[in-house]
C-alpha cells in the first residue's frame, strides 16, 4: 500500500499510534487476482476468518469472494452475520457459510447449524457425534482429510506433523463413512509459493485417495497457497484444478485467507525512545507479542513500508534473535534494531539498514499486517490496543474502531 501522505486523504482524521492501516485498492486487486482464478477454474473461494475478519472491509471483498469459512463458533456467526447476504436465503447474492472446528462441543452443534451452509467435521468420532443434527437439518456433512503430508516449512503449523489431530489419514476408515459425507476438506499448504510443489503434492493425495474423490460432491484444498505472487503462474494452477474438479466429478473450494489481503495492511507506530548497544536502537509503541504476534511465533520480522508517512520498501536484515554482535560485521554497526515496548527482551520487529538514524516521536509502518495479527491482538502488558483504521477506495479515512482502558479492563474480570 502506498503511505505517502497518509494525513492528506480526504477527511483524514487519524488517531494516536499505533493503528492497524486497511487499503481497499490493495484489497481488491487481490480480490480480482482471486476471482480471475476462479473464473478460469471453476472453483469458488472462501474467505478464511481466522487469517483476517475486519469486517469493515468486506463489502469490497463480497463481489468477489463465494462466501467464508471459519474454526469455530464465533467465527461462522460472524461470517453468517457479516458477509452472507442472508437477508433472502434464496438471493443470488447469497454467499456459503462453512463451518469447521478442530472440535466441536456439543452445546455449539444447535447454534452452528443456525448459520453453516456447510459443516466439516475434524475426526470421525466428531461426525459419528454429531451428523444426525445436521442430517436433520439437511446441512451438507465434510470431514476434515490428512494426507500426512505437507508444504509448510513451519514444524508449528504444519497438519502433517508427526502425531498430528488435524483430520483423518486412515484411508479405509474414511472410506466406511462415505455415505455421512458429501466432501472432504483438506489443508495442507502454508505460505506454499510454488506450483510445482502444489501440483505434486495433489498428485499425490490422488493417488492415494482418488478413489475416495470421486465419491464425493465436492473437496475444499484449503489455503495457503501464495498465487497472490506476481510470478506466480496462475493460468497453470488454474488448468490444475480445473482437471482435478472435471476428473473428480467435484466442485472446488480454496479458503484464501493471507492471499486475500496481502500487502493491503500496515501497522503506524511511534518512535518513544532510541538507544545504543553496539547497533542502533529504537523502541516503538507498539508490540509484536500484542500486534504482530507471528512474528513471534514464526520467528520472522516486518518489512517497513513507511517512515514518517513517507513510503518505503525496506526489508529486514536476517533473524534478530540470532543477529551477530557488530564486531563480527562492521557493516552491522550502523544498523537499527526496532524493538516494541513490552517486556519480552524478544519484542523485536528487525534489524534494518535504515537511510537515516530514527528520532524520537518519528512515524515507522510495517508491512505485511493484515493478516493473522487483528485477529490475534491482545492486552499483554496492557499496551494500548492498535486502532483499525481504513483507506477507502475515494481515498477517505474511517476510523473503524479505537480501543480504551475500560475495554482493557474489561477483559480481565
Amino acid at each position: 500500500m502506498n503511505a505517502k501522505n497518509l494525513e492528506n486523504s480526504i477527511n483524514a482524521t487519524l488517531p494516536p499510534t499505533p493503528y492497524y492501516v486497511l487499503d481497499e485498492a490493495a484489497i481488491v486487486a487481490n480480490m480480482k487476482i482471486i476471482a480471475r482464478l476462479c473464473e478460469l477454474s471453476g472453483a469458488k473461494a472462501l474467505l478464511a476468518l481466522k487469517c483476517f475478519a475486519t469486517w469493515g472491509v468486506f463489502d469490497v471483498m463480497q463481489p468477489y469472494l463465494h462466501g467464508t469459512t471459519s474454526s469455530s463458533l464465533n467465527e461462522v456467526r460472524l461470517g453468517y452475520e457479516t458477509f452472507g447476504n442472508n437477508d433472502d436465503a434464496n438471493s443470488q447474492d447469497k454467499k456459503e457459510t462453512h463451518a469447521y472446528s478442530v472440535a466441536y462441543s456439543a452445546d455449539e452443534i444447535p447454534e452452528v447449524l443456525n448459520y453453516a451452509d456447510k459443516i466439516i467435521f475434524n475426526s470421525i468420532s466428531q461426525l459419528n457425534a454429531f451428523k444426525a443434527q445436521a442430517a436433520a437439518q439437511n446441512i451438507p456433512v465434510g470431514l476434515r482429510l490428512n494426507p500426512k503430508t505437507s508444504n509448510s516449512s513451519f514444524l508449528i503449523a504444519d497438519p502433517a506433523r508427526p502425531f498430528s489431530r488435524l483430520g483423518e489419514h486412515d484411508k479405509d476408515k474414511i472410506a466406511a463413512v462415505l455415505g455421512d459425507i458429501t466432501g472432504v476438506m483438506i489443508h495442507n499448504n502454508c505460505e506454499n509459493d510454488s506450483f510445482e510443489a502444489f501440483s505434486e503434492s495433489l498428485a499425490d493425495i490422488e493417488a492415494r485417495f482418488g478413489d475416495v474423490l470421486a465419491q464425493l460432491e465436492w473437496v475444499s484444498l484449503g489455503g495457503g497457497i501464495h498465487f497472490i505472487a506476481p510470478d506466480y503462474p496462475l493460468e497453470k494452477l488454474a488448468a490444475r484444478l480445473k482437471a482435478f474438479s472435471e476428473t473428480y466429478g467435484v466442485q472446488v473450494y480454496l479458503e484464501p485467507g493471507e492471499a486475500s489481503i496481502h500487502g493491503a495492511g500496515t501497522l503506524v507506530t511511534t518512535v518513544l525512545d532510541t538507544m545504543h548497544n553496539e547497533k542502533n536502537l529504537a523502541v516503538v509503541d507498539a508490540s509484536i507479542e500484542a500486534h504482530m504476534l507471528d512474528l513471534l511465533i514464526y520467528r520472522e520480522s516486518a518489512p517497513i513500508a513507511a517512515i514518517n508517512h513517507t513510503a518505503v520498501d525496506i526489508a529486514p536484515i536476517g533473524n534478530p534473535a540470532e543477529a551477530a554482535p557488530s564486531e563480527a560485521n562492521a557493516e552491522s554497526a550502523d544498523h537499527t534494531i526496532i524493538y516494541g515496548r513490552s517486556c519480552l527482551a524478544g519484542d523485536i520487529f528487525g534489524e534494518y539498514a535504515l537511510p537515516s538514524n530514527l528520532q524520537i516521536d518519528d512515524k515507522i509502518a510495517f508491512g505485511n499486517a493484515a493478516g493473522y495479527t487483528m485477529v490475534k491482538k491482545n492486552w499483554f502488558n496492557g499496551v494500548n490496543m492498535p486502532a483499525i483504521v481504513i483507506r477507502r477506495l475515494d481515498g477517505s479515512i474511517d476510523i473503524q474502531r479505537e480501543f480504551d482502558y475500560e475495554e482493557y479492563k474489561a477483559s480481565l474480570s
